[in-house]
């Protein structure tokens, strides 16, 4: 497994994944501060992989911030701060809310024994992330047949997680039962993690797989050289419907039009069963530049207007399943995801 992210000599260690494929950098955070910046400029991205930060990231700013006054002002400067870095992925606020109440339980220690508390607290969402993450890829991998060609969305493995991954645990889990599959891994503009990431990993994993333009996407399924469509999540909403990275909803539409069971998969901790459906879920917009530019070069002519949404949402009614770490949760979602989740 990579490390993406990891504690080290109270130190926040992660792999800087603007830089890959080409170069493969630890970058060290030594402050909140430093990991809140780390997940906005997507140093760190992926919704597990986010929570883990958030967690590591609290237990690192508390020990600092609690020397400078009271514990429930310090504690509330760090989570303050990581809680506005990136608004869609659940998985964050989930570890926030988890850190909070390991604080609460223990206000009235002294600050280094919250700390170390804290530190504990982190480590176990980290182990915790892995430990979910292959039992999920164990329940979604008997929907992957053998010679099944698999298509896939954005960055779902080590990288978006602790490690293991999700959707591409499921695919993961499925090429280790033996089984001889093929991914197509959407490019994923504008930010290319299937391009650079996912294309990595497999490489690294000896998964046979192929790139493809996303926009290509549409004529493979009509060639019908797709069997299954997994992708994973960042939120998903009661009822099923699920906030991913942007292009996710083009590819459920294609899939249905083309008779393409297309699968979700994500650990319960990104299921918001608060959120009623997906039109509460917010959506991050990110710098225009980001669509205008790659690698610091220009792709558009300079001024050119453009929108740059970091996610869209799919509605239930396109999701054949939703793949956890409990089993396989199937329509309709208000009833099958509370259940899973409780097993």
């Amino acid at each position: 497994m990579l490390p993406t992210i990891e504690w080290r000599d109270g130190r926040v260690v992660m792999i800087d994944q603007r830089l890959l494929p080409e170069k493969e950098v630890y970058v060290e955070c030594r402050s909140h501060e430093d990991v809140a910046e780390a997940i906005e400029s997507m140093t760190i991205r992926g919704a597990p992989a986010i929570g883990v930060a958030a967690a590591m990231g609290v237990a690192l700013g508390f020990g600092r911030e609690a020397k400078r006054g009271r514990p429930e002002d310090a504690f509330n400067r760090v989570t303050e701060r990581l809680r506005r870095t990136r608004p869609t992925a659940r998985n964050l606020f989930w570890a926030l809310e988890r850190m909070k109440s390991v604080f609460e339980h223990n206000r009235d220690a002294g600050p280094e024994e919250i700390t170390g508390r804290l530190e504990a607290e982190a480590l176990a969402v980290e182990a915790e992330d892995i430990d979910i993450n292959t039992r999920l890829g164990a329940a979604g991998r008997s929907l992957i047949r053998d010679g099944m060609s698999v298509l896939t969305h954005c960055n779902t493995g080590d990288l978006a997680t602790a490690g293991y991954g999700t959707a591409l645990g499921v695919i993961r889990a499925a090429f280790e039962e033996g089984k001889k599959i093929r991914v197509f891994v959407d490019e994923t503009r504008p930010y290319l993690q299937g391009a650079r990431l996912t294309c990595w990993e497999l490489s690294r994993q000896g998964i046979p797989h192929v790139l493809i333009a996303d926009s290509a996407a549409g004529w493979l399924m009509k060639r019908g050289e797709v069997g299954l469509a997994l992708v994973g999540a960042d939120r998903i909403a009661g009822n099923g419907d699920t906030a991913n990275k942007i292009g996710t909803y083009a590819l459920a539409v294609l899939a249905r039009e083309h008779g393409i069971p297309f699968y979700v998969a994500a650990p319960m901790s990104t299921v918001d069963l608060a959120l009623g459906d997906g039109e509460r879920i917010t959506v991050e917009e990110r710098d225009p530049d980001e669509v205008r530019s790659f690698g610091g070069r220009a792709v558009a002519p300079p001024g050119t207007p453009a929108w740059n949404p970091a996610f869209d949402i799919t509605p239930a009614r396109f999701i054949a399943g939703i793949i956890t770490q409990y089993g396989v949760a199937r329509p309709p979602f208000e009833r099958t995801l509370p259940a899973v989740g409780r097993s």
